[in-house]
């Protein structure tokens, strides 16, 4: 293992710091990745991994401090692997993920936005409203763990509060070993989802094999004290039911569109409430759906943004690949008096195609929020449609990522089928990871 002094350049998209190797003559040489270090940094490092093209590398000394370096809030940081970039400044972390953004979309596709958008932003503490986390028996140390994984290890984390859950949820954390350590099933339990409503904390224990009577009264007692809500989980996210107490109903809001949005703790939602609010307005907003058209929600999920979409066009399809995500989101619609406007289909939109297009007939605009994977068939249906039947392509599509190299991928095929990328900026749903979420909004030519 080789120690250097090296100069770091740029930040990776996993937080990690960047630098080169000095060739004999004098000439820049291979790539470092150096774990802990920043951009404008000097610092000493240890080499733990070599390739015939790159380094991995671990920061041993800093000479030179980056200005934008802080301390890490939590004291678990460096060993949990919930956070990645806890001491780069808070505007620092989003200044980042939008470089990303913007090298993304220039160097996959050649795509430059007219205007970027202003990063949207919010609270950088207490904000996961949504996590799993992992539970182990670690019976040579006689503990219990309840928390994210080690970073770049399959053991849990010990880590006794967590800074980035809800306050009351981190407070929780140790009463959770304890309760856990006393049940029967304590072999049998590999994790707990974790839900946060407007007025109900729900937790879901994924459990292997049924619970005696004694452990139901531990989890009544834990439920009584603690105000969560318990459910339990015996085969897949779906199998998931609620156990104790059954009231109240788990929802979140957006209060701006009149929506109560009700769903399960094993359903997908953001992580962020706050951000989640902030990002379904602005998404609307330049979505600019007027009250006569026909608008498509692709990727739909639970009805995130088809139901606020309802409150302003004459008509919002929402498509989704789960069957149990389209019924409930059906379901939401009708609890919100918006059925009249909102119908739902189960399809696979991976798989969809210019002529499933032209059998769903001419939409006005479309909102896109998929998965990582992005929405490749979609937009190469698009660009088929372009050739084909041009008068079928919608005027303007809002695209929602949480991958900026998918959805770089995707606007090179936008363009392709006639679209300008007019706006794009981030989300930063997830301080102090190195996840990058982004809206970007093409036109028509």
């Amino acid at each position: 293992m080789a120690e250097n002094k090296m100069k770091i350049t740029a930040l990776d998209m996993d937080a990690r710091g960047i630098g080169h190797l000095q060739n004999e003559d004098g000439t820049q040489g291979k790539v470092v990745f150096v774990d802990g270090a920043l951009p404008g940094e000097l610092v000493s490092i240890q080499t733990y991994r070599k390739k015939p093209h790159w380094e991995n590398a671990l920061m041993t000394e800093l000479h030179v401090e980056s200005s934008q370096r802080v301390k890490p809030k939590c004291s678990y940081f460096g060993v949990c692997g919930g956070c990645s970039m806890q001491h780069l400044t808070a505007d620092a972390q989003v200044a980042i993920k939008q470089r990303v953004l913007e090298d993304n979309l220039w160097h996959i596709s050649k795509v430059k936005p007219k205007t970027l958008l202003r990063p949207i932003y919010g609270p950088t503490w207490g904000y996961r409203y949504r996590a799993r986390l992992s539970v182990r028996n670690v019976v040579k140390k006689g503990v219990v763990l309840v928390g994210f994984h080690e970073k770049k290890s399959r053991f849990v984390a010990n880590t006794e509060t967590c800074e980035i859950l809800p306050p009351h949820v981190s407070r929780m954390m140790l009463p959770l070993r304890d309760l856990i350590s006393r049940l029967s099933i304590i072999d049998d339990l590999p994790q707990i989802e974790l839900a946060v409503g407007e007025d109900v904390t729900a937790m879901v224990l994924r459990i292997m094999k049924p619970m005696s009577a004694a452990d139901e009264l531990l989890l009544k007692a834990f439920a009584d004290e603690h105000k969560v809500q318990w459910w339990l989980q015996t085969a897949g996210p779906d199998s998931a039911e609620i156990y104790y107490p059954t009231e109240p109903q788990l929802h979140y809001l957006l209060p701006e569109f009149g929506v109560k949005m009700p769903f399960k703790p094993t359903d997908f939602t953001q992580v962020n409430h706050h951000i989640n609010r902030v990002m379904v307005a602005r998404a609307l907003r330049l979505l600019d759906v007027q009250p006569d058209e026909r608008v498509a929600d692709l990727f739909c999920g639970l009805g995130n943004f088809t139901l606020p979409l309802a409150t302003q066009a004459k008509e919002v399809v929402g498509i989704e690949g789960s069957k149990a995500l389209t019924e409930r989101a059906f379901e939401n619609a009708a609890a919100n008096g918006l059925s009249d406007k909102t119908s739902f289909s189960t399809r696979n939109l991976f798989e969809i195609t210019a002529d499933d297009f032209i059998a769903l007939g001419k939409f006005d605009r479309y909102l896109v929020d998929p998965p990582r994977d992005g929405a490749m068939a979609l937009c190469e249906a698009l660009v088929q449609l372009s050739a084909s039947n041009p008068d079928l392509l919608p005027r303007r599509i809002v695209y929602v990522s949480c991958s900026p190299s998918t959805l770089a991928r995707d606007a090179g095929l936008l363009v392709k089928a006639g679209y300008v990328t007019n706006y794009a900026g981030v989300v930063n749903m997830f301080p102090h990871t190195s996840h990058v979420e982004s809206m970007a909004v093409f036109d028509l030519i």
